[in-house]
Order: C-alpha cells, then structure tokens, then sequence
C-alpha cells in the first residue's frame, strides 16, 4: 500500500531580522511640517508689507516733506538707511526683525518694540475679552439653535447670527455708546484717569489693567477696569460670536447624525445627554480650527473698535500714525500684526492636533 507523505515546506535560511527604528511621534512630525509651512507664508506677509510700504515712495519725505529742510530730509534717510539701494533695505529690513528690532517711529522717535509691550498689552487684553463674549454668545446658543432645529429659537438665532457678523463693528459701538452713556456707563478709555495713574505706580507693570489692579488689590479699581471693558469687548465679541452659533449650530447637526449618536439614542439615552456629552464635543473641533482664522478678523475689528471707544491698543496707535503720516510706524506695526496672526495659527493647529488625533497622520 502505497503511503502519502506529507510535503513540508522548506525552511527559509537563518537572516538576522533587521533593527526596526521607532519613528517620530505623529505629533511631533505634524508640528514640525507646520512650522515648516508657516515660516515660506511669514517671509511672503513680511515682503509683501515692505513692498508696499515703498510704493508711495520714500517714507522719510511722505511724513515729513515740507515741514523739514532737504538736507534734513536727506539726514533722516541716511540715519534709517532709506539712501541705500532697495535690495540692501530690504535685507537690512528682514536681518532686523530676526533681531527683534521692529525700527523706531520718525513723528515721536518711539521704538516699535516699546509700542508691542505697551499697546500690544491693551490689544491683547480686548481680543480676550471679546473672545470670551465670543464664547460665551455663540456656542451656548449654538447649542440652543441645533437642539431647536428649523423652530423658532433656531430662526431666530440664525437672523441675530447673521446680523451680529453683518453689522459693522464701529456701528455696533456707537449704537453702544448712545445706549450707554445716558446711563452713566464708561464710554472711553481703558479705565478711569485716577485708576490709570494710580496703576503706573504697580512694579512689575505688565500693563494690562486688569492684572495691574488685581496687582495693586484695590476692588474699586478692578471693578472700574472692567466696567471700561465691557462695552469694547462686546462690540467686538459679537462679531466672532455670530460666527462661533453658526458653526456650532451646523456641525452639531451634523455630529447628530453620527452613527454612534444614533447607537446611544437607541440605549435610550436623553436626548439631552446626547447633545450635551456625546456630539457637543466633536462639533468643536472645527470651532477651535476656525478661532485662529478668527484671530486675523479681532486685529481687524480692533482698529474700529479701539478708534471708536478711544482703547489705546494697537489698532488705535496704528490709526494715529497713519494720520500723521508716519509710515515707519505704521510698517512696524503691520509686521507685528503679521508675525502674530501666524504665530497663533501654529498654536490653533497645536491644539487642533492635542483635541482630534486625527489630524496628526
């Protein structure tokens, strides 16, 4: 009888495996390649801002033609380096940004870096402030406008969102300011001229009322500073307020639609525990994406917003230097303005990254 033997395949000959190397964290590479990204789109903000800054000709004779001798006029270039050649300006210009050296303002010989710290502070305290009337109008309501769908809440919502977005911001602070100011509500100003000189006394002065008055621990003065505040912060929170409802709103619906919000409505769970814990989440993510695109729309607003309640921020120093004239300042300050909006825009991708992991690959 003849016997079947089994075919049993050869072994393949001994190999040393090869050494696998961990790689990068996908985080870490996706903020890499970030960063990587924003520095080609910072060197083209940053020349397009010198560019046209040169087209309306030498800034040295723009601000101060006619109240000034040539020769002086042909002094104060050659002190800023303006009687070089445009090539030569514009290396100069970029070495010295690298440097932190933003130039120094020809009407009242300020150095720009001096203007950041100073007003920077009081535009970086109303763009929080807004922020939080932002939050504060836009994603409860959102909430509201997606848990009534196509009802009335959610209509009108809808109409308050688009005409808070619609609604220029300097209208919307002087309807404030009428409405207001007949009630004995702080219409101008940071704070008080008394709370003001007191806090130029606080060491260290980080000037930013707020932390100044809550360093001096006076409550009167806390509470004058954000009496001052509120009024500014909500011109210019509505504006990204409107944005914030309708986003929430639109992807709060489509979250609800996600086949594990249906699993959990068919455990028997609460519709409002539903919305509340398990789609309001998600429908953030892109909440937190669209606040650094935000970012570029509060510096906008806050040149009006700060024009109009006299908040003296950088918006508002910007419009005093480019009614005198004095484009040096005006060109530091557009840099700034640039160099900031792409630094937050790394930071919303970092924290878009740390909320959806999905982003990292």
């Amino acid at each position: 009888m003849a016997t079947t033997e089994l075919f049993v395949p050869p072994e393949p000959p001994a190999t040393t495996a090869p050494r696998t190397r961990r790689g990068m964290p996908p985080l870490l590479r996706y903020m890499l390649v970030r960063i990587g990204l924003v520095i080609p789109m910072l060197w083209i903000l940053l020349t397009l801002v010198f560019l046209l800054m040169r087209v309306i000709g030498d800034p040295i004779s723009a601000a101060l033609g006619g109240r000034m001798s040539p020769a002086k006029i042909a002094q104060a270039k050659a002190a800023a380096g303006l009687d070089k050649p445009l090539i030569v300006q514009y290396g100069q210009y970029l070495w010295n940004i690298l440097h932190g050296d933003f130039g120094t303002t020809l009407t009242d010989h300020r150095a720009i870096s001096n203007i950041l710290v100073v007003n920077g502070a009081a535009t970086l305290e109303l763009s929080v402030y807004a922020l939080v009337v932002a939050f504060l109008v836009g994603i409860p309501l959102g909430r509201i406008a997606a848990r009534y769908r196509d009802r009335f809440p959610d209509v009108a919502l809808r109409l308050f969102a688009i005409l808070v977005y619609a609604a220029p911001v300097f209208f919307v602070g002087l309807l404030l300011k009428l409405a207001f100011a007949p009630l004995g509500w702080p219409v101008a100003g940071r704070a008080s001229t008394a709370t003001e000189l007191t806090l130029q006394n606080v060491r260290p002065e980080t000037h930013i009322m707020l932390i100044d008055a809550i360093l001096w621990g006076d409550p009167k003065m806390i509470l004058d500073v954000l009496q001052h505040a509120v009024l500014p912060a909500v011109a210019l929170g509505l504006l990204t307020g409107g944005v914030f409802l309708r986003l929430v709103r639109v992807n709060l619906l489509q979250t609800l639609r996600m086949d594990y919000v249906m699993a959990a409505r068919a455990r028997g769970i609460s519709e409002r525990r539903v919305l509340g814990r398990h789609a309001f989440r998600n429908a953030l993510v892109p909440v937190v994406t669209v606040m650094g695109m935000q970012i570029a729309m509060l510096m906008g607003g806050a040149l009006l917003t700060e024009t109009t309640f006299e908040w003296q921020g950088l918006g508002y120093t910007l419009g005093q230097y480019l009614l005198k004239r004095d484009f040096i300042a005006v060109q530091g300050i557009v840099t700034v303005f640039a160099l900031i909006i792409g630094v937050v825009s790394v930071l919303i991708d970092f924290i878009v990254a740390l909320v959806d992991p999905r982003v990292r690959f």
